[in-house]
């Protein structure tokens, strides 16, 4: 009787069920060898040789697999077809060697756990792959250096709560959700206005549609006052209108690839509201198999982590049996599609995520599985057929509209966009829903328009203005931030849930919603590391770590060398690191950069009032900003005093402002930085409060007017914004008067 080792139950169970009593499958529970729970287990000197100590009852279970194995005629190590299942097979090897008697384990792997694939591996049996045992080893032991090295250092820096930690990849998350927050906080938005028009053919007034200025003297509209647009708007709504020019694009959207891991977990946050953690987990199930009538245990989608987008032919042809039964012949294309693998760091040639047997619909399987199992079996299947369809068809059509008064053109252009569906294709499968937001270039987007022609007059209906803010980045969600590492390179696919889960845990960010916060913990602690270690935790750095590693696994780098190129800037950065945290302990200040509730109700919204601190100090601001832009100041009585008994606006810039530091008491200085001169704190860079030129009092509410810097140079202007936009050219020196008079 032969043995096979695989390393969950499930798993074990449905090929117990595949192949009968002429083999002994069993578990291994995962891995059952490791580098040791509370000690570094690498000799650094030894080539960063490691030391693995049986996990928990890993010894027990590794006596029962030598049994097995002494027993057996062949050996065959079925654990997952990637870098892990590839370590879980060498490390039962390593655990069994002495039971096999000189026997070589053979190494099987399929990508969907069904009777014809694990019979087809069989027959295709071969030796383990070393370079992904290398690979996979020289990713535990860098994660292991870094975490049993640098956390201590973040023990002894941060008087914090216990459990901090520093990661390879983690940190670099981290970094990218603060960065974004500081972003958004510092955000100084920027007025600009659009100027629409209503219009209609004369012989149907009925059928209405908009169209956006979009060129002035054939340049790009660019309106940043309230002035400029009183002065067109008093043009244009008596002008003449008339088409210009028409234009119609035959268009095809084509359908997306079939799932990869990354994009499995962006559209399972977006269409089922799951975190990656638990899209992971139902994905799981899916792969290890569920019980049918008839057919046992078995695997309805293939291996779920995967950065490729292939498929292979039978399952081609079995969708494409599928699509001519429910949605005809126009919907099949000529040939199969192939499509390219978008990941910088492609893993192994994996299948995409996709049913097992696209014959089993949605619709039947539902009965046979939990509400999540077919709520993510559903998008599966759905996703995978879209795949092999042929792709929508649209007509794009833009016209362009001018205007003239006594016979002269004004020197303004207008533009409208439509998009009429002629095809639905794919999205009779995948439904995609086309943007609405309006365009700069196109005007208000897909619209319906009238069928219009060449110089074919116009009837104006309404002239439409609207003041406009320019908008910071929204924040991070679960989803935008697995785009943004994949994008970048930065770690695995199949790491991401483990990540995001371990930045929630250790409460450096927080859920608000669907976006993701920075606390003032993440603040502190990402801070300190980026400031002690520049080149280990920077983006590119950990990208290109990403790159040697699947080098590693390609056979083309060895093991050590890539670990000793990454260890001799991190010796070094330890040790200057070391005696930063020995020089002072950094205290996580409230609310620094975090979001610490008011128990106050948002006027607009109802949201939570949180404070914030922002580029100017600290303000009160809702909670679910961006979609909500309320704010506020925070001000107390003795502040109002003050701003009402203040000097000339050149007493306050020379002595710097009598005020102590908002944030940490310590004396306000006058600096110069990039943008001219502004107010900072005397002990930065530990406190980094950082303020405007107070240059008088806002004469529209009696709050501070500042000195500030936007795309049109240096204006005066209220730091109560946005609840008062007064702001007003600078005014000089000698002709300012004091404030009180």
């Amino acid at each position: 009787m032969d043995l096979i080792i695989v390393e969950s139950p499930t798993k074990a169970k449905a090929l117990r069920g595949f192949l009968g009593r002429g083999y002994r499958v069993l578990a291994t529970m995962g891995h059952i060898r490791d580098l040791p729970p509370k000690e570094l287990g690498v000799d650094i000197e030894a080539d960063f040789h490691p030391t693995y100590w049986f996990r928990r009852g890993g010894k027990k279970l590794a006596g029962r697999l030598k049994d097995a194995a002494q027993e057996a005629g062949t050996v065959y190590l079925a654990t997952d077809p990637d870098r892990e299942g590839e370590a879980i097979a060498w490390h039962v090897v390593e655990a069994v060697r002495s039971a096999l008697h000189g026997k070589e384990p053979r190494r099987i792997t399929f990508h969907e756990i069904t009777g014809d694939a694990v019979k087809a591996a069989l027959a295709k049996a071969h030796s383990l792959d070393t370079d992904l045992v290398d690979a996979q080893q020289a990713r535990r032991i860098l994660d292991r250096l870094v975490g049993y090295q640098v956390s201590p250092v973040l023990w002894e820096a941060i008087d914090g709560p216990k459990g901090l930690s520093a990661g390879r990849v983690q940190t670099v998350a981290l970094r990218l959700v603060v960065e974004r927050d500081r972003e958004i906080e510092t955000f100084d938005p920027e007025e600009y206005w659009l100027l629409e028009v209503d219009l209609s053919k004369l012989t149907d007034q009925d059928l209405r549609f908009r169209a956006r200025l979009v060129e002035i003297h054939g340049e790009k509209a660019d309106l940043r006052s309230e002035e400029e647009i009183r002065t067109i708007v008093d043009l244009i709504t008596p002008a003449d209108y008339r088409t210009h020019r028409v234009k119609r694009n035959r268009k095809r959207r084509h359908p997306y690839p079939p799932y990869t891991t990354s994009a499995l977990q962006r559209d399972a946050a977006h269409k089922l509201h799951w975190s990656s953690s638990k899209t992971m987990r139902v994905a799981q199930q899916l792969y290890e198999g569920v019980e049918l009538p008839g057919e046992g245990t078995v695997g309805l989608i293939t291996y779920m982590r995967t950065d490729s987008t292939h498929v292979a032919e039978p399952a081609q042809q079995e969708a494409r049996d599928i699509i001519v039964r429910y949605w005809g012949e126009d919907h099949l294309p000529a040939e199969p599609p192939h499509y390219k693998t978008a990941s910088k760091v492609a893993q192994e040639a994996h299948e995409a995520i996709r049913p097992t047997s696209a014959l089993r619909v949605p619709k039947a399987m539902r009965e046979h599985l939990t509400d999540d199992q077919a709520s993510l079996y559903e998008w599966i299947w759905r996703r995978f057929i879209a795949s092999q369809m042929n792709p929508a068809v649209y007509h794009d059509t833009t016209v362009d509209v001018l205007c003239s008064r006594g016979g002269e053109d004004l020197p303004y252009l207008f533009r409208a966009s439509g998009r009429e569906l002629l095809f639905k294709g794919f999205m009779e499968v995948y439904p995609v829903r086309w943007s609405q937001k309006s365009s700069h270039k196109l005007g208000s987007a897909n619209q319906d328009l009238p069928s219009l022609t060449m110089d074919e007059p116009l009837l104006l209906h309404d002239v439409l203005p609207e003041q406009r803010f320019s908008e910071p980045p929204s924040h991070f969600t679960e989803s935008s931030l697995i785009t943004e590492l994949e994008k970048r390179g930065i770690g695995r696919p199949s790491t991401y849930a483990s990540i995001i889960r371990t930045l929630l845990k250790r409460k450096y960010v927080q859920r608000s919603g669907k976006s993701f916060l920075a606390q003032p913990l993440g603040f502190v602690v990402c801070d300190f590391l980026v400031e002690q270690f520049p080149d280990l935790f920077a983006v590119p750095f950990t990208a290109e770590m990403e790159e040697e590693l699947d080098g590693i696994a390609r056979g083309e780098r060895s093991r050590v060398e890539v670990l000793r190129s990454f260890y001799s800037p991190l010796a070094a950065a330890l040790d200057a690191a070391r005696r930063a945290a020995h020089q002072e302990t950094i205290t996580v200040p409230e609310g620094h950069e975090g979001r610490d509730g008011t128990g106050e109700t948002c006027p607009e919204c109802g949201g939570d009032v949180v404070i914030r601190t922002g580029k100017y100090g600290k303000f009160k601001g809702c909670a679910r900003f961006p979609r909500c832009r309320w704010t506020s100041t925070i001000k107390s009585e003795e502040e109002s005093e003050q701003a009402g008994s203040q000097g000339s606006a050149d007493e306050t810039a020379d002595a710097g402002g009598s005020d102590g530091c908002p944030k940490c008491g310590g004396e306000i200085v006058i600096r110069r930085g990039k943008y001219g001169q502004f107010r900072s704190c005397s002990n930065y860079p530990r406190c980094d409060w950082s303020g405007p030129l107070v240059v008088g009092i806002c004469p529209k509410c009696g709050g501070d007017l500042v000195e500030r810097k936007g795309k049109m140079g240096i204006f005066w202007g209220c730091s109560s914004y946005p609840d008062c936009r007064h702001r007003q050219r600078p005014v000089p020196a000698e002709k300012q008067e004091s404030p009180d008079r």
